[in-house]
């Protein structure tokens, strides 16, 4: 191989940062290399990327294997000690064109591989410019990083640090360049979104941002927010729901629980009920909203009745894209030292919670048959609905948007009309 390569797996925001940081390479003249950059959310997360590295290296004997993200940042040790891992960065130094100059040479012992900082010493977030996200008709920029809240279960402050936010100006002009670049839909993303502001002048929020981007960028037809912890969400934020049609009506939670007691026990600042009110709320100000949401499965200490709880406030809530994750116990957090349940009962009920999800699902695909829909058309023959529903549109030119009829779904996507051609869909123009 020549050139850059890079592998990403977990959220949005590593999406973001993997352009980043090919760019940064490129600069640097690294060629021949593969980065590799890391989720830490599960242990399973962790497992794949040593996967993907080892497959990496029997594919490319030659090439150098640059490993980072928060897998290397949370568990340097271990990637060092892969002998198919030439070098490992830290979150902070993934960024910069000056680690990757300074790479090691070939053959160097586990500890001079290391590049890692702490990241707790970090107190700000580079504003990082790219031109284009590879693969996606969607682009994220990065608006926030890092945590200041410890839930019980979460490695992730340790691999991003605490909260730490990027200037207003600087996220306005990310979002000229890639309005420029032609994408029509941006995603603001971060660790914790919905923190964003607090540690600048001001203290600016989400939802204002949300609003001076969508005042000074025109070209932006659609704004998503990747996720929110809702108890966090602010006047602006409501008033975008309310009145503003290029905010997209989609909103992913972070739920995690429906039970009080368990969500206590994550440190979860949250209430059942909190979380009830607050959708009741978006749905009475946006009533053709959806929502997703993250729960976990299988906590320590879940007992059946506690798992009830989680179902029905997925059902009550009516959560149509609900991501079930059952839990893993990370070493370094509270939740891996509570008493743990056993794992066929973990995966079992990460099972039932997700046949709940799936039904969620049907009910929401039946309720959107011969609704009118504006699509976003992906790379895949897919597109997103404005909630953020999938529809199937072969042979339709990506990025293209297009005003279409629903008139049914296969289970998992939703249908058009029978002539599904360009023809009869209407353009709608920028």
């Amino acid at each position: 191989m020549s050139g850059v390569d890079v592998i990403t797996f977990g959220c949005r925001l590593n999406t973001y940062e993997s352009e980043v940081m090919r760019a940064q390479a490129e600069k640097a003249g690294l060629n021949n290399a593969i980065l590799v950059n890391t989720c830490a959310v599960t242990g399973e997360a962790v497992r794949q990327a040593r996967q993907a590295i080892r497959r990496a290296r029997r594919d490319n004997p030659h090439a150098r294997i640059i490993v980072t993200g928060c897998a290397a940042q949370t568990e340097k040790q271990t990637f060092a000690a892969m002998p198919e891992v030439d070098a490992v960065l830290g979150n902070e130094e993934k960024l910069t064109s000056a680690s990757y100059r300074a790479l090691p040479d070939f053959g160097v012992s586990a500890e001079e591989k290391l590049r890692v900082n702490d990241i707790m010493s970090v107190r700000e977030t580079a504003p990082q410019m790219v031109k284009l996200i590879e693969g996606h008709v969607r682009a994220f920029i990065q608006v926030q990083n890092g945590c200041d809240h410890r839930c019980t279960f979460c490695i992730i402050p340790y691999g991003r640090g605490n909260s730490r936010s990027v200037p207003m100006g600087a996220v306005v002009d990310q979002a000229r360049k890639l309005t420029d670049s032609g994408y029509r839909e941006i995603v603001l993303t971060g660790v914790d979104a919905t923190s964003y502001g607090g540690d600048l002048p001001g203290t600016p929020s989400l939802g204002l941002l949300a609003k001076t981007l969508l005042k000074q960028v025109p070209d932006i037809l659609r704004l998503r927010l990747s996720s929110i912890d809702s108890i966090e969400a602010d006047s602006h934020l409501m008033d975008l729901i309310a009145d503003e049609p290029r905010f997209m009506p989609h909103l992913h939670l972070s739920l995690q629980h429906g039970d009080d007691m368990i969500l206590k026990r994550m440190k979860r600042r949250h209430s059942s009920e909190d979380a009830l009110t607050f959708i009741r709320d978006v749905r009475r100000l946006r009533p053709d909203i959806s929502f997703g949401a993250d729960m976990i499965a299988g906590f320590p200490t879940e007992t059946e009745e506690m798992f009830d709880n989680a179902i029905g406030l997925a059902k009550e809530a009516n959560i149509a894209h609900l991501h079930v994750f059952p839990f893993s116990p990370r070493a370094g957090t509270p939740a891996a030292r509570m008493p743990q349940l056993d794992r066929a009962l973990v995966k079992e009920r990460a099972a039932r919670l997700r046949a709940t999800g799936l039904q969620l699902h049907q009910a929401h695909l039946d309720s959107m048959i011969g609704t009118q829909q504006s699509l976003l058309v992906e790379n895949n023959g897919l597109a997103h609905t404005e909630n953020f529903t999938l529809a199937a549109v072969p042979g339709l030119k990506p990025r293209a948007i297009v005003q279409a009829r629903i008139t049914g779904h296969n289970g998992k996507h939703l249908m058009l009309a029978a002539q599904n051609s360009e023809a009869v869909l209407e353009r709608r123009q920028a």
